[in-house]
């Protein structure tokens, strides 16, 4: 019998159902129900009475999922007292805004306090580096989350939030999307790409008859062009001051987009490897930083 089986209990217990224990460790509904039939023919007793789809949870259950609690709050205790060494490679893919902007600070950060965990960075765009994350070819990416939340192998974990702006050349008139579009061409943020494509949705919403002549794969890219007076479009705020170097007006938009969540994901199983703690603790580190600046 696994200890995860049992940590896999008390989240049913925590949540409340089965979907929200799924949710929370990473796993589908259908794995966690074979978890708790495993667990069951080991005690070869039921810890839960179903009816329809209703399952309540025996006093077993309950007195079982309290020891576990207890077991894994000693567990965590020891190893927060412990002073492991953290070493060994680890292969990690960001997109291409995370690696301008706040992948220099969480590497400084992995070196300063682990010194013997040497990083393998490499770049993609979000789809790619999650289908590369389930294959087993790196080890955790910090992506853009889909709005599918992605398979259920994947642990996820939030490191900010992104709202959509509007930016506009520094000389432009209008606060609008529909205004500023009767004098500039739009600028497209490439729909291959997940920000791309809530960036063109919202256009389709707000201007439906709007069309781009031209279609970036780079914020940077777009913010210069922008700023030169080419054309107009809607993107993540930037968190690096590539406006500073080429200004653009950004205007809040009107009818709020959906921002867009910038998460750090590894797979499920691999939620405790110390490695994959350390790098995500180093982007919690580097995006509390950036929130602080300027």
């Amino acid at each position: 019998m696994k200890l995860l089986f049992l940590a896999t209990l008390d989240a049913i217990l925590r949540r409340g159902s089965f979907t929200a224990a799924a949710e929370e460790i990473g796993l589908t509904p259908s794995a966690v129900s074979l978890q708790v039939k495993r667990l069951e023919e080991h005690l070869g007793q039921p810890l839960f009475v179903r009816s329809g789809r209703i399952a309540q949870p025996t006093a077993l259950a309950r007195e079982l999922a309290q020891a576990t609690r207890e077991a894994l709050a000693v567990m965590e205790s020891l190893r927060v007292k412990s002073t492991p060494v953290v070493e060994g490679r680890i292969a990690l893919g960001t997109i291409r805004t995370v690696q301008s902007s706040t992948l220099p600070p969480a590497l400084i950060e992995v070196r300063r306090r682990f010194p013997q965990l040497v990083v393998r960075a490499i770049q993609g765009d979000s789809d790619a580096l999650l289908q590369q994350l389930k294959k087993g070819l790196i080890d955790a990416a910090v992506v853009i989350k889909p709005s599918s939340r992605g398979a259920g192998r994947i642990h996820w974990h939030a490191l900010a939030h992104e709202p959509f702006v509007l930016i506009a050349p520094p000389d432009s008139q209008g606060d609008s999307l529909g205004e500023l579009l009767r004098t500039h061409d739009w600028i497209q943020f490439d729909t291959a790409l997940v920000s791309g494509r809530m960036a063109a949705k919202y256009l389709n919403r707000v201007a439906p008859r709007a069309r781009g002549s031209v279609e970036i794969d780079s914020i940077d890219t777009i913010v210069a062009l922008v700023s030169a007076g080419v054309g107009v479009s809607v993107v993540p705020k930037p968190r690096h001051p590539i406006s500073a170097v080429h200004p653009v007006r950004e205007i809040p938009l009107k009818i709020p987009a959906h921002a867009r969540e910038i998460s750090f994901a590894s797979r499920a199983l691999d939620r405790d490897n110390r490695r994959v703690i350390a790098l995500r603790e180093a982007f919690d580190f580097a995006y509390a930083q950036s929130s602080h600046g300027p």
